[in-house]
């Protein structure tokens, strides 16, 4: 569990290298099966990799997320809609700020996530609010996939997360936003055995399920379906704008270049033209150049006879 959590510490592109290392360092040691599964620790996502970052550095923030889901989950069981309503925009709003908290993070950490990226690590984190199975994979900061839920079925956390099974994180999150000796203390060395259990244990206790009709788990999920379809609409309509910006921008563009384009013919022509221009110059040039030479020789000659003639006696 010490080399696991380490390992997850880390930048994703020194992953694979580290792993190495530390495989090497556990069979110089003598622990060929540990080296085995060290070797057999998964590179994470990029999506999980910044997930666990932000469990490791400001597990603060995905405390708040466990506390929301805990509520939703118990407004759900309770069939309450007006809190589900309630709760469905809470969490929109912090996974607005979560997300921002975790870009920061990422980027302090040389990785500026992508759009595509960011998308799933905002799903992951989503589903962390629905399951607790999936709330404890977030936390354990050994997050290896992206995470969805449909809020019906229980999240799918097979092949989730790196040595299932281990405790997560502490809930309590260090006193300021940097590594913290604190936030993911050791524990036990992972086996072979351990990294290859398939689920995690569930996070918490079970309250009794109650038994309620169909038409009122019907109206639970509807309120929340419904602020699910205005937070995708909301969303749908920034990303709308946004391509209408891109679009506008592309447009402006195009039309400068097709200015340039343009442009650069016309002074290509009125190279053309000035090339020919001074070839025709050239030639005149030279065509003066040599009847200028002649008048020349022809004034010299003038001369000398001149000469001549005033040199013979009458």
């Amino acid at each position: 569990m010490e080399i696991a959590s380490a390992l997850y510490r880390l930048p994703l592109e020194g992953f694979v290298a580290a792993r190495t290392v530390a495989a090497k360092a556990a069979a110089a040691d003598g622990g060929r099966d540990l080296a085995e599964a060290v070797r057999a620790l998964p590179k994470p996502s990029a999506a999980a990799w910044a997930v666990n970052m932000l469990a490791v550095y400001r597990p603060d923030s995905l405390r708040e997320l466990a506390e929301l889901g805990a509520a939703m989950r118990s407004a759900q069981e309770d069939l309450d809609a007006g809190a589900l309503r309630t709760l469905s925009q809470e969490r929109r709003q912090l996974l607005s700020r979560v997300m921002g908290i975790l870009r920061e993070v990422a980027e302090q950490r040389g990785r500026k996530l992508s759009a595509a990226v960011a998308a799933e690590v905002e799903a992951t984190l989503r589903a962390a609010t629905v399951d607790e199975g999936a709330e404890g994979a977030v936390r354990s900061g050994r997050l290896l996939r992206v995470l969805s839920a449909d809020g019906v079925d229980r999240v799918d956390l097979r092949d989730a997360m790196a040595v299932p099974g281990g405790p997560a994180l502490p809930a309590e999150p260090p006193s300021d936003a940097g590594p913290s000796e604190d936030a993911a203390p050791p524990d036990r060395i992972p086996t072979a055995a351990s990294i290859e259990k398939p689920r995690l244990k569930a996070v918490g206790t079970k309250r009794p399920a109650p038994t309620p009709s169909a038409v009122e788990r019907a109206a639970a999920r509807l309120a929340e379906a419904e602020e699910a379809a205005r937070s995708a609409a909301e969303e749908a309509r920034a990303r709308t704008a946004e391509f209408e910006e891109a679009a506008q921008a592309m447009t402006r563009l195009g039309e400068e270049a097709r200015s340039l384009r343009e442009r650069l013919k016309k002074v290509d022509e009125e190279f053309d033209l000035a090339r020919k221009q001074k070839a025709a110059a050239a030639a005149r040039m030279q065509l003066a150049v040599r009847a200028a030479e002649k008048e020349q020789r022809a004034e010299v000659l003038v001369r000398e006879r001149m000469l001549r003639l005033r040199n013979t006696p009458d």
